[in-house]
């Protein structure tokens, strides 16, 4: 819940740069290095500078995606090329959770009071079918 409250600075009015590169601190350590965690500080900055004076920019971006989407369109991207990273890093957060959830419902069907007694090899080789089912 406290990264989904950080990244909602990304789409403010005026980005919060320091809730920004506590975020990054925090949550994505082995994908920043500690110079990148100083230069995404300068480019965030330079970002709340420019954005106001760039309308195409920040016309109607609402959501995280849409900063994404608008970065790509107006080829800023490769200028700001940290914070498009933290943007993508947070957008497939979501996916690699649901992943993870959807891992444990499958186990939770299987492993229950009955089956309790099978072997960890077995239990593993039934999830991943019963996980992946439309390609099995």
């Amino acid at each position: 819940m406290e990264l989904l409250t950080l990244s909602s600075s990304l789409v403010s009015k005026e980005i919060g740069v320091d809730k920004i590169c506590l975020l990054v601190k925090k949550y994505f350590p082995k994908e920043f290095t500690e110079q990148e965690i100083t230069l995404i500080h300068y480019q965030l900055q330079n970002f709340n500078f420019e954005t106001p004076k760039n309308t195409n920019l920040i016309s109607g971006v609402s959501s995280i995606y849409d900063l994404c989407k608008s970065l790509v369109e107006t080829q800023k991207h490769e200028t700001y090329y940290l914070v498009d990273r933290v943007v993508r890093l947070i957008l497939t957060l979501l996916v690699s959770t649901a992943i993870t959830e959807k891992g444990f419902s499958a186990m939770k069907i299987f492993k229950n009071r009955l089956c309790n007694k099978m072997s960890d090899e077995y239990l593993m080789n039934s999830l991943v079918v019963y996980i992946e089912k439309e390609i099995a």
